[in-house]
């Protein structure tokens, strides 16, 4: 195969599955209601973009996500230089009486700055967050206005702090957006101390800690940022991770394991870093929300045949719509998931099946009928006599399908080749799982 063939073939691939990701995503937007905690946010860390959101401004507990807020300050105090790494911070009976996660460290004792740092981001230490609190703010209490006015002054309108460690308070709250503001801040304000996102263990007086944060070892380009549980937020995580040079930031919140809190993270990075990178070449298929839009389509599928169509409806559909993936979070179980269903029977192959190429999709059926024609017309060679189809696709409105058909796998991509290099937009499927 020649290298072009090649390339244009890839890219069919491409366009093909994240056709059918818009289609199986979408048949979670009903199972996010079972987790009134749940959201979301992804975020292309240099444009700003918002790639998914769901739920993003819905006030949410941030648990130990508040120690993020807590470091931002630290790092704050070390850069005007009141503190330095080697600074000792005394412990009082409070900070000692912070309930687990904790270090247990004593009351007299003191802790360096640098240690205070990794407990906090390691261990999660509550006992540590208070010693900080109080080292730069005389109390705790104080210290919490200081986190909510420092909120403001970044953007975070939404977030109110009375406690250094996130333990649990009905006045301490969030958002995911508000979350990933102040991700994206410590990176961008404080580089030199990012790295410290990255720690997977310490070691305090001679023990060694090890972190929660799976992500960092099972997520390829995973560096930070923080994990957070406390009863009543569930399982929340906010993960920045890099990948081809490009950096999202991603921030879940209302997990009902570990597990399936991480499993779904790793998707959404997944998904965010596809979407990106087509925006980024100005792929038409990055026009469509491949995290997965109610109120672009509504389909009619079982799990195991999601059905899918590149309609005008989808290139329209707000990113704040539907949940990506959110049956994770709901059920805590990812291998029902109908895209992995779909992709395993892809990679089986189809055999004898027939293959259509996709031209577009239309609001009325002679728009429709124009385009397959047109695109009819302007294959050459053994395609000039191709057949078309208009195929109606049901949902809240209804649109017509311009497809070529009764072809066979390599005539389809071949004929979307020829398509494409003459600028017309094309879609490769295969009969029965293109609807």
């Amino acid at each position: 195969m020649a290298p072009t063939q090649s390339i244009a073939t890839s890219r069919i691939h491409v366009v093909f599955l994240f056709c059918m990701c818009v289609a199986g995503l979408s048949l979670f937007a009903t199972q996010a209601q079972a987790n009134p905690r749940y959201a979301s946010i992804v975020i292309d860390a240099q444009s700003g973009e918002v790639l998914s959101s769901d739920h993003a401004d819905a006030a949410r507990y941030p648990a130990s996500l508040t120690k993020m807020m807590t470091l931002y300050l630290l790092f704050e105090a070390i850069e005007e230089g009141r503190l330095t790494m080697e600074s000792r911070l005394p412990v009082s009976a409070h900070a000692a009486a912070q309930p687990p996660s904790k270090l247990w460290v004593r009351p007299g004792q003191t802790i360096a700055v640098e240690e205070a740092i990794l407990a906090l981001i390691v261990k999660s230490a509550n006992d540590v967050a208070a010693v900080v609190a109080e080292g730069l703010a005389g109390s705790e209490t104080a210290f919490a206005t200081r986190m909510t006015a420092k909120a403001r002054a970044l953007g975070m309108n939404s977030t109110a702090f009375r406690n250094a460690s996130g333990l649990p308070d009905d006045a301490q709250v969030t958002t995911a957006r508000d979350m990933a503001t102040l991700s994206m801040r410590l990176m961008h304000d404080f580089p030199k101390y990012y790295g410290f996102f990255s720690s997977t263990q310490f070691v305090y007086l001679g023990k060694t800690y090890k972190g929660h944060n799976r992500l960092l070892n099972s997520y390829a380009g995973a560096d930070g940022l923080k994990t957070g549980y406390i009863r009543a937020s569930g399982f929340n995580v906010a993960t920045s991770a890099i990948k081809d040079g490009r950096r999202i930031v991603s921030v879940v919140m209302g997990g009902f394991t570990a597990q399936s809190r991480d499993a779904h993270m790793a998707d959404l990075l997944d998904r965010g870093f596809v979407r990106a990178s087509l925006l980024t070449r100005g792929d038409w298929i990055a026009k469509t929300d491949i995290f997965g839009t109610a109120e672009s389509m509504t389909l009619a599928s079982t799990q195991k045949t999601a059905t899918a169509s590149m309609t005008v409806a989808a290139a329209q559909a707000s990113e704040t719509s539907a949940p990506a993936r959110a049956e994770v979070i709901a059920q805590g179980d990812a291998q029902e998931d109908p895209i992995r269903l779909l992709l395993t029977d892809m990679d089986q192959g189809a055999g004898t099946a027939g293959w259509m190429v996709q031209v577009g999709a239309f609001s009325n059926r002679d728009g429709a009928q124009a385009r397959a024609h047109q695109a009819a017309t302007a294959l050459s060679g053994e395609f000039r006599h191709t057949r078309v189809s208009v195929v109606p696709a049901g949902g809240e409105r209804q649109m017509y399908r311009a497809r070529l058909i009764d072809l066979g796998e390599s005539q389809a991509r071949r004929s979307c080749q020829q398509l494409a290099r003459q600028g017309m937009d094309c879609v490769v499927l295969r009969a029965g799982v293109g609807g």
